[in-house]
């Protein structure tokens, strides 16, 4: 508001004598008429126009300077800012109590003794100063009119000046405390920036509910493709892998499901239920639980100890056919310090 005053003050300063002049001549030819044209009312109309379109003109200099004021002020404290939604309507504006609780509430308080205090300080450096010009005032009234207007706005110029010192004291206190007060809404309290942070980060029982269903999902998928395997390797209890080799498209035999406890006994459920051999090496099946992910192919260092299961049940289902003799299961050697890991038990 200071800062517009002051483009105020200091054009009607500096313009006073050419928009004085201006304003001369559109009085001087508002009331000069042709006699002709005296009693033609449709000589009414243009004149008005013609008359408003110069006073316009003359006062058009002091509002660019007011309204690039307005502009370049707002950018110096804060920038711009357009929004359509401040200027929607809203019902809630309208509603009386609402109105009532914003007046007397603390902030509408504190915002009524500002605006009191700041036009106690600009009403009376005011009265101060009229009181001091009342000559230059009387003065006026017995000046001729062509020197009386330019005057007029020269008074009117820096009687606007010297208010507007009130109120560069005024936004030399309060800018700075509006721009405090601004930052200190933005910033965020505790609870907030947990919030924030949980919302970045995940929240915790969110995270949990994902995995949890994931791990459903995954389980879901492996019991699927579990009756396609070859064989489960067990602990016997404690751990399950099964094992799927396909040589036309696989390098080496592939790792398609592993469990524990709860898990692995669910998997030699579903094994049995659909017919996938069972085979028993506790070694063999720790390494594999922890040296292997679904959808891994088998280490090279157990090559050999796969490959001997996987032919012992090749020939146990050739021996299942009537007068074949039942062979020997093997026991793979297995040395459980080759392959670092957790330790389990069972």
């Amino acid at each position: 508001m200071s800062g517009v005053m002051l483009s105020g003050a200091g054009a009607m300063l500096l313009m006073a004598g050419p928009i004085g002049t201006e304003l001369l001549q559109s009085f001087a030819s508002g009331f000069t008429i042709e006699r002709e044209l005296l009693l033609d009312e449709r000589h009414l109309v243009p004149a008005l126009v013609q008359i408003g379109s110069q006073g316009f003109m003359s006062v058009l200099p002091l509002a660019i300077v007011l309204l690039a004021a307005v502009f370049l002020s707002a950018a110096a404290i804060g920038g711009w800012s357009f929004s359509l939604k401040a200027a929607a309507f809203k019902a809630e504006r309208l509603s009386p109590l609402k109105g009532i609780k914003r007046i007397f509430s603390a902030n509408g308080l504190n915002e009524l003794l500002k605006a009191m205090a700041k036009f106690s300080l600009v009403g009376a450096i005011a009265v101060a100063w009229l009181w001091y010009s009342v000559d230059d005032l009387l003065l006026l009234g017995r000046q001729p009119i062509r020197e009386a207007i330019p005057d007029a706005l020269k008074l009117c110029g820096l009687s606007l000046l010297i208010g507007s010192l009130g109120l560069l004291v005024i936004a030399a206190v309060d800018v700075p405390f509006q721009l405090w007060q601004y930052q200190k809404k933005l910033r965020m309290t505790r609870q907030q920036v947990k919030d924030e942070f949980k919302e970045t980060e995940g929240r915790p029982e969110v995270k949990s509910r994902i995995r949890a269903l994931q791990q459903q999902i995954a389980t879901r998928r492996m019991m699927e493709e579990l009756p396609t395997a070859d064989v489960v390797i067990t602990n016997p209890t404690h751990f399950a892998v099964a094992l799927k080799y396909d040589d036309a498209r696989m390098g080496a035999p592939q790792v398609i499901a592993k469990g524990k406890d709860l898990l692995a006994k669910r998997i030699r459920e579903v094994a049995t239920e659909h017919g996938v051999p069972l085979f028993s090496a506790p070694p063999l099946a720790r390494v594999l639980f922890r040296s292997t992910e679904i959808g891994d192919e088998v280490p090279a260092r157990l090559y050999t100890a796969v490959a001997q299961v996987l032919a012992y049940i090749y020939q146990l289902n050739e021996t299942l056919r009537p007068g074949q003799k039942r062979p020997e299961p093997p026991v793979p050697e297995i040395d459980e310090d080759d392959f670092p890991g957790p330790e389990y038990s069972g």
